[in-house]
C-alpha cells in the first residue's frame, strides 16, 4: 500500500556534526543520529572521551568522524567544520551542544575568566560553527541547526551567572539565525534541557537530586541524555521543514510548575 503522507522522517545518509560530544547529550545525541544512518562528526576538547565515543559507534556498524577541538577558540571550531566538510563532501545537521558550568558570582576572582570562556564556548562557537557549516548547509536538501541552551536561558539560578547569560544568549542567537536565514530554508531552533543525568551533574549528591526532581519536576526524576537527543532529532527531520526559531524544553515540566 502507498503512504499518505509525503515527508520523511529519516535522516538516513545525512551528515551531522554534534559538539561537545565526547559524553552526556552530546554523545547521546552522536549515538541516535549514528543509530538512525547518519555518518556523524564529534567535536570536543576531551579526546579520551572522543575516542570511547568513536569506538563506541564503530562497533555498532556507525559511520563517525572524531575531531578533538578547542571550541573557545574561533579558529579550531572554522578549521574543524572546514575539515568535516572535505571529508564528507557535505554538512546537512549542526548540533552546538558544546557546554561547561563555571560557578561564580559578579564579585569573585574567576569572574571574568568564567564569563569569557562561557561566552565562547556556550555562544559564540555556536556562531562560529554556523558560519563556518553555511556553505556547506546552503547546498543541503533537508538544513538544519540545533543550539543546545538550558532552562537556565530561562531564568537563573545563584551564582551561575555566566552559564545563564550564555545560555540566553544562545536562544537570541537562535531567533536571530533563524530569522536571517529562513528565506534559504534552513531552519535554527534551541533545545533547552533540564535537569539531565551527564558529567554537569554528576557531582551532585543522589539524595540532593531526588529531592530536586520531586520538589521541583512534573515527572519527580532526573531526565536521562537520550531524551534530549530524541527532542534534538526531532528537530532535525527533514518533515521538521516549518519548525524555525523556536525553543523546545526538555527538563521534566521544571518551567511549569508552581509549587
Amino acid at each position: 500500500m502507498a503512504r499518505l503522507s509525503q515527508l520523511s522522517r529519516s535522516i538516513a545518509g545525512s551528515v551531522a556534526i554534534v559538539t561537545g560530544a565526547a559524553s552526556g547529550m552530546g554523545r547521546a545525541t552522536a549515538h541516535l543520529f549514528a543509530d538512525e544512518g547518519a555518518s556523524v562528526a564529534i567535536l570536543d576538547l576531551n579526546a579520551e572521551g572522543l575516542d570511547a565515543v568513536t569506538a563506541e559507534i564503530r562497533e555498532a556498524g556507525g559511520d563517525v568522524l572524531p575531531l578533538t577541538v578547542d571550541l573557545s577558540s574561533r579558529a579550531a571550531v572554522t578549521q574543524a567544520v572546514e575539515t568535516v566538510a572535505a571529508h564528507f563532501g557535505r554538512i546537512d545537521i549542526l548540533v552546538n551542544n558544546a557546554g561547561l558550568v563555571l560557578p561564580t558570582s559578579i564579585d569573585a576572582d574567576n569572574f571574568e575568566e568564567s564569563w569569557d570562556l562561557s561566552l565562547a564556548v556556550m555562544t559564540a562557537a555556536q556562531a562560529w560553527a554556523i558560519r563556518a557549516a553555511l556553505p556547506s548547509l546552503r547546498r543541503a536538501a533537508h538544513p538544519r541547526i540545533v543550539n543546545i541552551a538550558s532552562t537556565e536561558a530561562l531564568g537563573a539560578t545563584r551564582y551561575n551567572s555566566t552559564y545563564s547569560v550564555a545560555k540566553h544568549a544562545s536562544i537570541g542567537l537562535t531567533r536571530a539565525m533563524a530569522v536571517d536565514l529562513g528565506k534559504e530554508g534552513i531552519t535554527v531552533n534551541c533545545v533547552c534541557p533540564g535537569p539531565i543525568r551527564t558529567g554537569i551533574t554528576a557531582g551532585i549528591p543522589e539524595d540532593d537530586k531526588e529531592t530536586f526532581a520531586r520538589r521541583r519536576t512534573v515527572l519527580r526524576r532526573y531526565g536521562e541524555p537520550e531524551e534530549v537527543a530524541h527532542a534534538t532529532l526531532s528537530l532535525v527531520l527533514p518533515a521538521a521543514s516549518y519548525i524555525t526559531g523556536a525553543t523546545l524544553v526538555v527538563d521534566g515540566g521544571v518551567t511549569i510548575r508552581n509549587a
